[in-house]
């Protein structure tokens, strides 16, 4: 078993090699990380390092949801303005609920009636896969260049659809196992998850802008914000609410009434502290995409790869298309080039991750959903985040 110690080195040291390779050749510090990560999962230093065991603990014992979604949700939305989020709210959060549930369900239906893949396997792995991944967004739009709202309505759909995800991925898998579960049930348990995640960011964000005003020493002021946010998802996960939803409204509360009235060094310094952390885990997540990524199975399963992508960015155009394309959902129509940002931002990666490898062994083609799901991840982050840069260039140029 590898050393805590040359874990922490070696994270630190492929860190680091990503970020002056990045900055010599201008490729994506994300795309060499995960490319790093293969290197290192099919090399015999993975034994060294215990890379098997990393995963299972990190990624299959639920330690990267807690570990490095948090700091990512509450780095972007204490910046976001609640002008900006007012702005987008309606179409983003119907990208993140009702966008989620027709991508599923196009996905599954292409996959099962065309690919004749099995319909369990078929829409088990359509909703695993159907919510954008936060962190791969959020760094994504961090570099290209978009018109503001977009980006904020783009990082508000994958703020928010880790719950719909979640929880339309939890029923089908339940399934397996047991009677479908009821619609009534399905739309209580989203309610709590949704509802009450909501609410228990808020709360914990009005208890601590309150605490603030006692304050007066920037430490202390930060170790608030650290407090509030894994306060937050505590409190939503004992109840069974989503615990990234508390911590993104948290965020959003908390950014709003303390740290955007703030112009002294207290609020600069927590800023910087959640940029860093931010940064830290979004090197964490992309490593883990790439370590968990096997470049033989790949190849192996290279055809269902193919097949399973085509059908998610198939099912990710029809949902956009669905909302974004029609005012009467959306509120207003959306011009093209703002769908296509949408499409081609529409990436997947750690969450989907996490969540295959929640997956029993006893579950059908359950070794076909796990070489597809990093297949899909893999080509969405190598594939679309360079047309995503290339498209924005060239699109929104001087604007």
């Amino acid at each position: 078993m590898p050393s805590a110690e040359l874990v922490i080195v070696a994270f630190v040291g492929l860190a680091l090699l990503a970020s002056v390779i990045s900055s010599k050749t201008r490729t994506p510090y994300t795309l060499l990380l995960v490319l790093l990560g293969m290197l290192l999962a099919t090399s015999s230093v993975s034994s060294i390092l215990g890379v098997d065991l990393i995963n299972d603990q990190l990624v299959g014992g639920g330690l990267f949801v807690v570990l490095v979604l948090p700091p990512l949700l509450f780095e972007t939305t204490i910046n976001m303005r609640a002008e900006a989020f007012a702005s987008v709210s309606r179409p983003a959060l119907l990208l993140a609920t009702l966008g989620v549930v027709v991508a599923t369900l196009v996905g599954g239906v292409l996959l099962w009636r065309l690919a004749a893949l099995p319909i369990y396997p078929a829409f088990l792995f359509a909703a695993l896969i159907a919510p954008t991944d936060v962190a791969t967004v959020l760094e994504i739009f961090k570099r290209v260049g978009v018109p503001e709202r977009l980006a904020t309505l783009l990082e508000t759909e994958a703020v928010f659809n880790d719950a719909t995800g979640i929880l339309v991925f939890a029923s089908i898998l339940a399934s397996f196992s047991t009677s479908a579960p009821s619609l009534a049930g399905a739309s209580a348990d989203f309610i709590l998850r949704f509802g009450g995640g909501l609410l228990v960011g808020l709360a914990v964000a009005m208890g601590a802008s309150m605490l603030h005003r006692f304050l007066t020493e920037r430490m202390s002021e930060l170790i608030l914000t650290i407090a509030t946010v894994y306060g937050s998802y505590a409190m939503a996960a004992a109840i069974g609410a989503s615990g990234l939803i508390a911590v993104a409204v948290a965020g959003l509360y908390y950014g709003n009434t303390v740290i955007s009235r703030q112009v002294d060094v207290a609020a600069e310094f927590v800023k910087s502290f959640w940029n860093v952390l931010a940064y830290i885990a979004n090197t964490l997540a992309f490593l883990v995409i790439g370590l968990s990524t096997n470049v033989g199975e790949l190849l192996g399963g290279l055809g269902a790869t193919a097949v399973a992508y085509v059908a998610v960015i198939a099912a990710r155009y029809i949902s956009v298309q669905a909302i974004m394309g029609l005012q009467p959902i959306a509120g207003e129509k959306f011009e093209n080039s703002w769908r296509n940002v949408a499409l081609l931002g529409g990436m997947r990666g750690a969450l989907s991750i996490v969540l295959v490898a929640s997956v029993p062994t006893t579950v059908p083609a359950r070794e076909l959903i796990v070489t597809m799901t990093l297949g899909v991840a893999f080509l969405s982050i190598v594939l679309q985040g360079p047309l995503l840069t290339r498209y924005t260039s060239r699109v929104f140029r001087g604007r």
